[in-house]
């Protein structure tokens, strides 16, 4: 929910064209998967992001300053919609995010590969519409879903992880948070709490 244009543009263009027709210490507090470990215990299926199906208010918070110390957050709503693609080895949603200084539209997509177990997860911002981040990659265990990319924020090198945790029929939560000492600690920067409105 950042980043830029990479390697990565080449390899996920088919995906692309296939989609075109078809409170912060929480993050702290938890205790979630490394990222070796999670490659090592991937434990994945085409069905993990099943739950995400269907239409969604959001209500987000994020962190005013990355990686700046800060404790200044800024709350919005939104909505999200998800549909299955790729004959369910896919997903794709599209969502509104109502931000203070105007809305904005943007696109995920998760693409599961049957081979690792694993997921890789593209996120495309309608304000830069040819940018495009590394994805992260990872997996469900336990009912948490837990990814990683390697990036730069502000030509630093960083790392980032994806949660995605307490999934029920009606509710989940996803957070983003940033690591600049390679993965020691994390600063969560953006929480969205989900709530079904409808089914697909």
């Amino acid at each position: 929910m950042l980043r830029g244009l990479s390697g990565y543009l080449a390899a996920t263009l088919p995906l692309i064209w296939a989609m075109e027709t078809v409170n912060p210490s929480i993050g702290a507090a938890r205790a979630p998967q490394t990222q070796s470990a999670l490659t090592s215990q991937a434990a994945g299926t085409v069905h993990d992001f099943d739950f995400l199906v269907g239409r969604w208010t959001v209500q987000h918070r994020r962190l005013k300053g990355r990686l700046e110390r800060s404790s200044d957050w800024e709350a919005f709503a939104g909505t999200c919609e998800t549909r299955l693609i790729l004959g369910g080895q896919a997903n794709v949603d599209d969502n509104v995010l109502e931000l203070p200084d105007g809305a904005y539209r943007a696109v995920t997509m998760r693409v599961f590969d049957p081979s690792t177990r694993t997921w890789a997860i593209w996120w495309f911002d309608s304000r830069h519409g040819h940018d495009l981040d590394p994805p992260v990659v990872g997996g469900f265990r336990n009912g948490v879903g837990t990814f990683f990319a390697d990036d730069r924020f502000k030509g630093k090198p960083i790392k980032v992880r994806f949660i995605w945790s307490d999934i029920t029929s009606t509710k989940a939560r996803w957070e983003q948070a940033f690591s600049e000492d390679g993965g020691a600690t994390w600063e969560t920067n953006w929480v969205m709490e989900f709530t079904r409105t409808a089914g697909l």
